[in-house]
């Protein structure tokens, strides 16, 4: 069999970059086979090294909302390029994409640029800690914040211990100040707080998880957590990397009518470029190094050339709300076309959709949290991806990952996937 550019490509960077990959989930050890090295992408389509077309359900993991290297976006960079490329002092376009961001975003009433989703995370809990004076956080069971230490906890023996490390090289002194619950079960919730009572900086979770595949929050969750933030004085923080400006202009902060303390964002707001920021309650962001005592720096912060990209992709969301009524479509589309096939072929699988954002579990229980989620048969899972990718669907390769539709997917785009769905079942099964 002859080897592909992608294989060669794979092989190489074996011996130079650490399991061949910048980024462990792109190394289809979840799914097997090699990986696809990507040349190019343009609206809804991936190119890959062989001259391969994929149909793409990933928009590098949630930003490209309009589709790949869209016209606007494109120029906008362009144009900037032409200034230099970073100056490390500030612009005009920062201030302009924080004022952007404050007018969208409902709990952010001053906000800090930083260079990606997990600086931004890394960066808030600081600022909470360094507000409340108190050191311990909560984080959720299948949640993920990013590879800062205190965001690679795993749970401890109960829901009222404290978390351990998940990862060598996270301290036990990191862990201590971890505390991880299930995402769904508020009475473990309240437990865990009283537990710690006053001594709980700030709980940070996905308001709709995306990294156990997409999990939604039960009816009333988030308002009960929210209530008890403010009744114990701890400061809620929505990690929006991947929801923020998809779910709804204002995130699902807005989608849900639930106004967190701080809210953290990722490269959406770079239009698909290395960014990030949190933001938050006035009094809070003060904290913030110059205006206050708590540090945080970067020389690539507020990059032009990402808040030009930024500026023109959340721009245009801002003022076309049609993008959210066409991604309210496609998502049910999808979600009811894949739901039709399953219901032909005598499978209960479960799929959780909410707008834009997507998960084909390959179980039949409800899937509320990460315990639901890993009743999935994964075997099952990695044979199916390679179905879709042999006929040219690019899904997110793991099963506890979300799939992110994008504007740039047409009617036919559509009816490909769910025809291609239906197709890879009956080869997998």
């Amino acid at each position: 069999m002859q080897i592909t550019q992608s294989q060669a490509l794979f092989e190489k960077a074996k011996q130079y970059i650490p399991g061949g990959v910048n980024s462990p989930v792109r190394a289809f050890r979840a799914v097997g086979g090699s990986p696809i090295f990507i040349k190019s992408a343009k609206g809804p389509y991936l190119y890959d090294e062989d001259g391969n077309q994929y149909l793409e359900c990933i928009n590098s993991w949630g930003p490209m909302i309009l589709g790949h290297a869209h016209e606007l976006i494109e120029k906008a960079v362009s144009d900037a390029i032409q200034n230099s490329f970073s100056f490390g002092a500030p612009t005009r376009k920062e201030v302009e994409m924080a004022e952007l961001i404050i007018s969208m975003v409902p709990s952010v009433e001053k906000v800090r640029m930083v260079n990606s989703g997990t600086e931004a995370t890394m960066s808030a809990i600081r600022v909470a800690r360094g507000y409340t004076g108190r050191d311990k956080i909560i984080k959720f069971e299948g949640c993920y914040h990013g590879h800062g230490d205190s965001f690679l906890i795993a749970a401890g023996s109960g829901a009222v211990t404290m978390g351990v490390p998940d990862s060598p090289g996270v301290t036990k002194g990191v862990a201590n100040d971890t505390l991880t619950a299930p995402f769904n079960d508020l009475a473990a919730l309240t437990n865990l707080v009283e537990a710690n009572k006053g001594e709980v900086a700030a709980l940070i979770l996905e308001p709709v998880v995306g990294n156990m595949g997409c999990v939604l929050p039960n009816e009333g969750y988030l308002q009960a957590i929210r209530d008890l933030c403010t009744k114990e004085g701890i400061v809620l923080i929505f990690d929006e990397v991947m929801t923020g400006f998809r779910l709804a202009k204002g995130g699902a902060q807005e989608r849900f009518g639930i106004v967190p303390d701080m809210t953290t964002m990722g490269k959406i707001i770079g239009g698909g470029m290395p960014v990030g920021a949190y933001g938050g309650k006035r009094e809070i962001m003060d904290c913030v190094s110059p205006a206050g005592p708590v540090y945080q720096a970067g020389t690539l912060s507020g990059n032009p050339i990402a808040m030009s990209a930024g500026l023109a992709m959340l721009r245009y969301l801002d003022s076309h709300p049609e993008v959210y009524t066409r991604l309210e479509t496609v998502g049910t589309t999808i979600t009811n076309g894949f739901k039709a096939s399953l219901q032909q072929l005598g499978l209960n699988y479960t799929i959780n959709q909410i707008g834009s954002m997507f998960t084909l579990f390959m179980t039949d229980q409800p899937v509320t949290d990460f315990n639901s989620a890993k009743t999935s048969d994964l075997a099952l899972f990695g044979r199916y991806f390679q179905a879709m990718l042999k006929r040219g669907i690019y899904l997110a390769p793991s099963q506890f990952e979300s799939l992110f539709f994008s504007y740039a997917l047409e009617d036919q785009h559509v009816q490909q996937l769910i025809e291609a769905n239906e197709e890879a079942l009956k080869e997998v099964l």
